[in-house]
Formats: C-alpha cells, sequence, structure tokens
C-alpha cells in the first residue's frame, strides 16, 4: 500500500483523486489549512492541517509518506502584480520540496498546467518557475499539465452557466477565439494515481481531452445545454482587454487581466500523455449534459418527490 499526502487535496482536482486512490485501496492524507473543507469520507483517508507556506507546519503532515502530490493553485490574485500567484505556486512548491527532503519523501507529483512558462500572464509564469524548481530537485518526480478540466464541480463550464443565467439576449466574450482541449476531472485524476504507481521517472506529460474547442463554441455548448437563446459576440482584441480591466473590479474576478494575457496562448497540445497512462480521454460531451443540462433540476426534483412517496 502506498501511502500518498496530498497538498491541496480539498479542492476540485483533489477531491476527484483522493476518492481515486481510497477505491484502489491506498493511504491517503489530505493535508489541507481548513480541515472543514474535506470530510474524511474512507477508512484509509485522513485530514491533516498544516499551513503550506511553513517547511515546519508541512514536516510532521508529510512524514512517513511515500509520495507527496502538489495540487496547490490559484487562478486568480487579490492584486495585480504576480505577489499572489508566485506564493501560491513558487513558494508553496519551494516548501514542498524542502519538506521532503528533510523528512526523506523521494517521490514527488506537480500539477502544473499546459503551457507553463510561455506568454506574458503570472499565472503561467509563476506555473513555469514552480516546474524549474522541481526539475532542477533531485526527488524521483513529475509534473502533470492538464488543460482546463471539467466536470461537475468545475469553475470553468459552471463559471459560464451562472453567467448565462444573468445574460438577457447578447453576450459579449472576449478572447473568443482561444482554443482549449478540455479534460475530464476523472480521466485527470486516473493520470495522477497511475504515475504514483509507475513512479515519476522526471516526466512532464501534458494531459488533455479528445476534442479541441474555441472558446466561444464551449459558450454556445453551455447555452445549448442551459436551453436558452443568447447570441454570442466575439470581442475584438482590444475591447477584450477593456471588458478584462472592468472585471478586475468585480468581486470574485469572473475575468481578470491575467486571464486575458493567459488565454493569448492556446490551451491545447499535441502531446496527450493520457492513453500512455492507461486512461482513455473522455468527450466533453458525454460529462457536461448531466451538470449542466436544463433538465436536471427537474429530474432531481422528481428523484426527490419519488423518494418522498409522492
Amino acid at each position: 500500500m502506498t501511502h500518498t499526502v496530498l497538498l491541496g487535496g480539498s479542492g476540485f482536482v483533489g477531491d476527484a483523486l483522493a476518492n481515486e486512490l481510497a477505491t484502489r485501496g491506498e493511504q491517503v492524507t489530505i493535508v489541507c489549512r481548513n480541515p472543514a473543507t474535506r470530510r474524511t469520507a474512507r477508512p484509509n483517508m485522513t485530514v491533516r492541517i498544516a499551513d503550506p507556506y511553513r517547511v515546519d507546519s508541512l514536516l510532521e503532515a508529510i512524514e512517513g509518506a511515500d509520495v507527496l502530490v502538489n495540487l496547490v493553485g490559484i487562478l486568480n490574485e487579490k492584486g495585480f502584480n504576480g505577489s499572489g500567484f508566485r506564493k501560491a505556486h513558487v513558494e508553496v512548491t519551494a516548501n514542498a520540496l524542502e519538506a521532503c527532503g528533510k523528512v526523506g519523501v523521494n517521490r514527488y507529483v506537480q500539477m502544473s498546467a499546459l503551457r507553463a512558462g510561455e506568454g506574458t500572464s503570472h499565472y503561467l509564469k509563476s506555473k513555469g518557475e514552480a516546474e524549474a524548481l522541481v526539475r532542477d530537485s533531485a526527488l524521483d518526480w513529475a509534473i502533470l499539465r492538464p488543460s482546463v478540466i471539467f466536470g461537475p464541480a468545475d469553475s470553468f463550464l459552471n463559471r459560464f452557466a451562472s453567467l448565462i443565467a444573468l445574460t438577457p439576449l447578447v453576450m459579449p466574450l472576449a478572447c473568443a477565439g482561444s482554443r482549449f482541449q478540455p479534460v475530464y476531472v476523472g480521466d485527470v485524476a486516473d493520470a495522477f494515481a497511475n504515475v504514483i504507481e509507475q513512479g515519476g521517472g522526471g516526466r512532464v506529460l501534458d494531459l488533455v481531452g479528445p476534442g479541441t474547442y474555441t472558446l466561444k463554441q464551449l459558450v454556445e455548448y453551455v447555452i445549448a445545454l442551459k436551453g436558452r437563446r443568447l447570441k454570442v459576440i466575439g470581442l475584438p482584441g482590444f475591447v477584450s482587454y477593456l471588458q478584462a480591466l472592468a472585471m478586475n473590479l468585480v468581486p470574485g474576478k469572473p475575468f481578470s487581466t491575467d486571464n486575458y494575457r493567459s488565454l493569448q496562448l492556446d490551451s491545447v497540445s499535441e502531446n496527450n500523455a493520457l492513453e500512455s497512462l492507461g486512461v482513455t480521454p473522455t468527450p466533453l460531451e458525454a460529462i457536461a449534459p448531466s451538470y449542466l443540462g436544463r433538465q436536471q433540476r427537474a429530474h432531481r426534483f422528481d428523484d426527490a418527490r419519488s423518494r418522498a412517496g409522492r
């Protein structure tokens, strides 16, 4: 039995990976700052409190582990100078690697992102800096770089679904031509679990889905699933940037200038590692209707009535 510690394991991917590893009978420790964010669901799954921004806090949490998986990441920062991205991506990675060295955890897996280290966005640049730290380490490492990840609790398609619900007739869309190969969270979890079983081997692995879509196509697909009749209008480059500037001021930053800079690079790859890892890529169309379809709310209501005997 492999003992895997998940740093940032209370998030979207972490939840899927923890459950996948537990299903395989592996021992899983989820390290998070707030234990209330992840309930222990299985006998071989535990939660430990630790601060990833302090090496001394990580030592006890990871001691005795076989593998440390770093899933910590953010999509937006509070400020605009990149310090928030560097803290979450670079500083946490440095602390995790140092902690591994101090307690003798020799295997390490990092979640990064497609196009890490490229372009001008703080998000991608900080991901690239974190990758460089991992590559330079003496550990048995692997870096996994997914495209945008979809699934029932995703923050991508669900975000557009929320915006669509608030849009009356026309939806202006920045960077509408940006391309993605969305990858299913279950496939990402399988890929991580298989790498954990195989060993890192100093590999950098791109994880993408079987289909390529523009951002406009993805938004129009969500609109269709929601049963809405909205016209999506792609904005030219400068207007897209102006929209990002305005959205910087919206609580939660649904779209930011750093997102705009990231979207100048397509999140696609010709080197999909999923199949080499024994994972068949799942089409978007096989999953998205189950959590975005307009009939899902009605079906859940009917199921509840049926269970209540009504």
